[in-house]
């Protein structure tokens, strides 16, 4: 008797449920490498060849929607998504697995790490290794006693700067103008970044994907919110 393959789906996210932030000035329970050459890539990527590195960061990737985007938009260069929280990080590693599965060959080139951003960056990536770093739709900690959890900030911004290459661009997007007044006024005052100007924020290919690919860009798409982006070069 032929046993019939098991069917495979995408995971719900109804089961994955958490609550929307985190407070990333705890003190969680992470494993992390004491250097980036500890770091073991071929867990994440299949089929990384040793010439290959992580370029792409989505950096508090929630469900994994953009992150997904990416891997269809780069076939051939490798992103990650880092997320704090527990079962979302679960759900995105989930949805990685079951697309794979269900097309062949195909996001071997995306992956999940459940890490804290703001504490283990350097941990993981080598001086100069990323080519984008994307910040989309940021925790905005509306309180002014935790602006100081805000993931843009003067000391993360030099930390971003060290495993950015040079002419490497940071994509930020919110629905909340005083967060994105915020992150503009300190990138601007930080010597290692200069923004894009209209013209060039039109142009990238990528700018489209940042209003609608995200689980939170589609939310704001649907409430008729608005969307606040910058988007800076390492200099």
């Amino acid at each position: 008797m032929v046993q019939e393959p098991c069917s495979i789906s995408l995971p719900q996210k109804r089961y994955y449920r958490q609550r929307a932030h985190s407070n990333p000035i705890a003190d969680h329970c992470f494993d992390y490498p004491a250097h980036p050459d500890n770091v073991n890539w071929q867990e994440f990527y299949p089929n990384i060849t040793p010439d290959q590195h992580v370029e792409f960061a989505d950096i508090g990737c929630g469900y994994g929607g953009f992150l997904v985007t990416l891997g269809e938009m780069f076939p051939d260069r490798l992103a990650i998504g880092l997320e704090i929280r527990v079962k979302v990080s679960d759900y995105v590693m989930d949805r990685i697995k079951a697309l794979r599965t269900l097309h062949q060959g195909k996001y071997n080139n995306i992956a999940c790490l459940r890490t804290n951003a703001m504490k283990y960056l350097p941990n993981y990536f080598r001086k100069a290794q990323l080519d984008k770093m994307f910040f989309l739709y940021p925790d905005p900690h509306f309180k002014r006693a935790k602006h100081k959890w805000r993931i843009i900030n003067q000391a993360l911004l030099s930390e971003y700067a060290y495993v950015l290459r040079k002419g490497g661009l940071v994509y930020t997007m919110t629905d909340v103008e005083d967060l994105h007044n915020w992150i503009v006024q300190h990138m601007e005052k930080h010597p290692l970044y200069e923004r894009l100007t209209d013209e060039e924020e039109k142009t990238d290919p990528i700018t489209p994907k940042l209003y609608h690919s995200s689980e939170e860009g589609t939310k704001v798409v649907r409430n008729k919110g608005d969307h606040f982006l910058a988007i800076f070069r390492r200099i």
